[in-house]
């Protein structure tokens, strides 16, 4: 089961600090994705979110502890899969 999770970061140091500590906690084989998501209307890099995504092929990821790991960046798990 092929899930996508998206972990939703208040600066680019957080996200970069979170791709690398889930890399390294639980083995990931592909680097997690980091995207600047700036918020509607904004220009400034200041008013921007930074996303992890992170593909889990074998769908062994658990969300519970996706959020926990989120929340200890000052971010959150978004709720869906894709």
């Amino acid at each position: 089961m092929n899930e996508r999770h998206v972990l939703v970061l208040p600066d680019r140091d957080a996200a970069e600090e979170l791709a690398e500590n889930l890399t390294e906690r639980f083995g990931l084989e592909e680097e997690p994705h980091l995207v600047r998501d700036a918020l509607a209307g904004e220009d400034d890099a200041e008013d921007a979110q930074w996303l992890v995504v992170v593909e889990d092929a074998a769908g062994r990821l658990d969300a519970g502890t996706l959020h926990e790991l989120a929340e200890e960046y000052d971010g959150w798990l978004e709720d869906h899969a894709v």
